[in-house]
């Protein structure tokens, strides 16, 4: 008996280089950056107001981590879950340019850099994507490089290695 194949929206040849997506719209308050710090990143600066007066950030301000998760939320609302995804290897550059402040609504631009078939599987192809996290003045807030894998509709004949 055979498995039936799901079908998937999109496919790693719906992410050609130079394709830009726009998409998200999360307000962030104080309380859920405070969760999230004392759960996973317990520095002062995430705990309270008054930690973050006495720091760089001057206020209360988001981990860095915190952003990326609210990121990776905003992917998977948009398109991710309806990929034939496969994975990722992990990412190539984590920057976190602003602090993210209690009350910011964040959005995603995402870039696609790099598409390629991997020789030695030929049902993946890998998408070098970056993720632009912006506040709602437009300023860009963190940005992430990293690579996912999804599956092929149109798979070519394997190679003996990977490209």
């Amino acid at each position: 008996m055979t498995t039936p194949t799901k079908t998937y929206k999109y496919y790693w040849e719906d992410f050609p280089v130079g394709k830009v997506r726009e998409f998200g719209g999360i307000t962030i308050t104080a309380e859920e950056i405070i969760d999230f710090a004392r759960k996973f990143d317990p520095q002062p600066f995430h705990l309270s107001e008054e930690g973050g007066r006495n720091s760089l950030f001057g206020g209360l301000c988001a981990s860095g981590w915190h952003t990326c998760a609210l990121a990776m939320r905003m992917m998977c609302d948009e398109y991710l879950l309806e990929t034939a995804s496969l994975g990722s290897p992990g990412l190539e550059n984590i920057r976190w340019l602003k602090p993210v402040r209690p009350g910011d609504t964040l959005r995603v631009r995402s870039v696609v850099i790099e598409a390629r078939p991997m020789e030695s599987k030929p049902h993946v192809g890998l998408v070098l994507v970056r993720w632009e996290v912006l506040n709602q003045n437009n300023e860009e807030v963190a940005q992430m490089e990293g690579y996912g894998m999804y599956r092929r509709r149109n798979p070519g004949p394997a190679k003996d290695s990977e490209a």
